[in-house]
């Protein structure tokens, strides 16, 4: 008889516009991987949860962290907690777990092919993927950590590890308070741009990387040359790169249907096909070998 599909869904209070339906198999294990999107309404959000909770698999959360992981230490974040936890029955994951296997990993293994110490990387925010914050200083590229700059508007750029780790844990108490859209676009705020004063550190890089709608946001309209290391990117996003002069456009996760895969979506099918929840870093590197994932790599101009 057939195998009935293992069913992720992944509830962000994100734009619609970037919703996606996919089926395919993971692990010898069909599966249906879906994204829906609220458009900044958290209580739909929180609705839809509770309407799938027991039904589904599993649950990613999109839009948002359930907590961010910064040298060693781990902050929740009240607006993802507090929508987390319509989740009675089913599991529900951000990503964060993976993404601090998966990025470093990634920027290991793009070495051989970036020279990452020949390269200046601005990377727009780095306490809500410190994995590839760390990989980055360790292979010695040249990094400019930018949450300062693109998190709360401020003229600091932060140059080395250790201050960002001051700075994650001087701001990680606070910024764990307040609302996600005080310091994160979310919903339609996520289809806007900003050109500002920001855009002289996309100019300085050769490499931008970290989270894609902070990029989106705030890049400026040339980008000739550059290259791009991000997550979820969907058609239009990447021909909108490609009109911009993006060179080359990696994201960690492969692509299915035009739509590189959320590692809260990643994360939350690793669930469903293992049956086991929490995982934990040794099951993440363990699943990547075996699923033999490998990060898509769009050549543009």
């Amino acid at each position: 008889m057939p195998t009935t599909p293992k069913h992720v869904v992944s509830v962000s209070p994100g734009s619609s516009q970037r919703d996606s339906y996919i089926e395919t198999e993971l692990l010898g294990t069909p599966i249906i991987l879906e994204r829906r999107g609220t458009d900044g309404d958290m209580p739909k959000a929180a609705q839809m949860i509770e309407s799938l909770d027991g039904k589904v698999d599993a649950f990613g959360l999109g839009g948002m962290d359930l907590f961010i992981q910064a040298a060693g230490r781990r902050y929740y974040l009240r607006d993802g907690v507090r929508l987390a936890s319509h989740a009675k029955k089913t599991p529900m994951v951000c990503g964060a777990g993976l993404k601090d296997t998966l990025e470093r990993v990634v920027v290991r293994d793009l070495d051989e092919t970036l020279h990452w110490k020949n390269k200046k990387v601005l990377m727009v925010s780095a306490v809500d993927r410190f994995g590839m914050a760390e990989a980055l200083a360790d292979v010695g590229a040249n990094v400019l950590y930018g949450d300062l700059i693109f998190g709360l508007g401020l003229v600091v750029p932060i140059k080395s590890l250790k201050t960002l780790a001051r700075t994650a844990r001087a701001l990680g108490p606070i910024i764990s308070n307040v609302p996600i859209s005080w310091i994160y676009p979310v919903g339609k705020a996520q289809e806007k741009t900003i050109q500002d004063w920001r855009g002289k550190y996309f100019d300085w890089a050769d490499i931008v990387a970290g989270d894609f709608h902070f990029i989106k946001r705030y890049a400026p309209e040339k980008l000739t040359g550059k290259i791009i290391l991000t997550n979820t990117t969907t058609a239009s996003d990447v021909e909108m790169l490609k009109k911009r002069g993006v060179k080359t456009l990696i994201t960690t996760t492969p692509r299915f249907n035009g739509r590189s895969l959320p590692t809260n979506v990643l994360e939350a099918a690793f669930i469903a096909v293992s049956g086991k929840y929490p995982l934990t870093p040794d099951d993440y590197k363990r699943l990547l070998a075996e699923a033999k994932l490998e990060p898509d790599i769009l050549h543009l101009n």
